[in-house]
C-alpha cells in the first residue's frame, strides 16, 4: 500500500515551533476531552510532554490557547480559549487550502517516493 503524502505546516516563533501539527492535534484533543492528561493519553504521549507543548503555545501566543482549573471536589478541567479555538480553525483551514492548491504537485512528488 502506498503511503499518503502529507502537507505539514509549522509556524515558528524565534527557534521554536509555536503552532504545528502536534500542538493543533493536542488542542483538538483537549477541546474534546476537557483535560490535558486525558488528551495526552488519547494521543499516546506523556502528560509531561503534553503540558510542555501547551506551555510552549501559551508563551508563544499573544494570550493563552488553553486555560486550566485546578482539581477539587468538582474536579479540574482544561478548555480552549477563544484564541485556542481560532488557532485550530485557522490551522485546519490553511491545511485544506494548501492541500487543494498543491494537489497536483503533491501527487507528482508522491510518485517520486520509493514504494
Amino acid at each position: 500500500m502506498a503511503s499518503q503524502a502529507q502537507f505539514r505546516l509549522r509556524i515558528y516563533r524565534d527557534d521554536s515551533i509555536a503552532i504545528g501539527p502536534g500542538k493543533v492535534a493536542l488542542l483538538e484533543a483537549i477541546a474534546e476531552v476537557g483535560s490535558i492528561s486525558a488528551a495526552a493519553r488519547q494521543l499516546g504521549m506523556s502528560y509531561r510532554r503534553a503540558w510542555v507543548l501547551v506551555d510552549e503555545m501559551n508563551r508563544a501566543l499573544s494570550s493563552p490557547a488553553v486555560t486550566t482549573a485546578a482539581g477539587g471536589a468538582q474536579g479540574g478541567g482544561t478548555a480552549l480559549t477563544p484564541l485556542g479555538a481560532a488557532v485550530v480553525q485557522h490551522y485546519r483551514a490553511v491545511e485544506v487550502a494548501a492541500q487543494q492548491a498543491a494537489a497536483a504537485d503533491i501527487a507528482a512528488l508522491q510518485q517520486l517516493l520509493a514504494p
